[in-house]
């Protein structure tokens, strides 16, 4: 992705400061001041809230949608907190159109904020020791999720998504860990000293091949820093490149 292309995405993805809020925002915020900060490509927004007391939490709204829901990112949260830094789930709650979470805010910057666009080599080592930690951390015989080849076929079929079927059988497992599920780099926050601190967005959090994480956050690098980062996500994980598995995972990735 040229550097263009890259400045447009992220204007797209972070909305307007005066973004308008829904009405079940405000109602769910209370008091508090609110920032837009994200907007994903269902038109769901993420918030910023601020209360009184300084306290942060963010606020994510959106449509309801068949590939993942806000109800079960709060029991991947829930299952994933005390064992690696994610957020606390304060608020989950939905209607007939739209669903809300609300929690409680981490310390740290996402690894797309300007001040790590501008500094790639931090980010990029970052992410790659942040995901090796998250892989290492979570124990896969006690995790109740799966992110399955088969399962996330399954997810888009429901979806009317036709999956090629090149793409229904994946290579040999490496090695089974609990994915984060979108391991792309904003997902990562990172603190004033460059190193990880934490992961948000667990929607799709699950037992899966590393690969299916790693793919995934080498691919994302290209499209936030360049395509010549995306080495140094394997550099930091700590892993040798596997051409055969990333290239399946970054297919499924854009297929599903």
């Amino acid at each position: 992705m040229s550097d263009a292309a890259r400045e447009a995405w992220q204007r797209s993805a972070v909305p307007d400061a005066g973004a308008s809020v829904p009405s079940r925002v405000r109602d769910v915020a209370g008091d508090a001041v609110l920032q837009p900060v994200w907007r994903n490509e269902i038109g769901g927004l993420t918030f910023r809230a601020v209360d009184a007391d300084g306290s942060e939490r963010y606020l994510k709204y959106g449509p309801r949608n068949l590939e993942t829901s806000m109800a079960g990112e709060a029991e991947r949260l829930s299952w994933a907190a005390g064992r690696t830094p994610v957020p606390v789930v304060l608020v989950q709650g939905a209607d007939a159109t739209h669903e809300w979470l609300v929690t409680r805010a981490l310390p740290g910057r996402s690894a797309v904020d300007p001040r790590w666009l501008a500094g790639p080599a931090v980010a990029v080592r970052a992410i790659g020791r942040g995901l090796r930690a998250f892989h290492d951390a979570l124990p896969v015989e006690e995790c109740p999720f799966e992110w399955s080849v088969p399962a996330r076929v399954a997810n888009a079929a429901r979806r009317g998504v036709d999956v090629p079927a090149a793409l229904r059988n994946a290579p040999p497992i490496d090695r089974l860990v609990v994915c984060h599920g979108d391991a792309c780099s904003p997902n990562t926050l990172l603190g004033d000293d460059g190193e990880w601190m934490g992961h948000v967005d667990l929607g799709a959090l699950g037992v899966a091949d590393r690969w299916a994480d790693l793919a995934v956050a080498a691919m994302s690098a290209g499209w936030n820093y360049g395509a010549q980062w995306e080495g140094a996500v394997y550099d930091a994980y700590g892993i040798d490149p596997d051409p055969v598995r990333d290239a399946f995972y970054r297919a499924l990735w854009n297929a599903t």
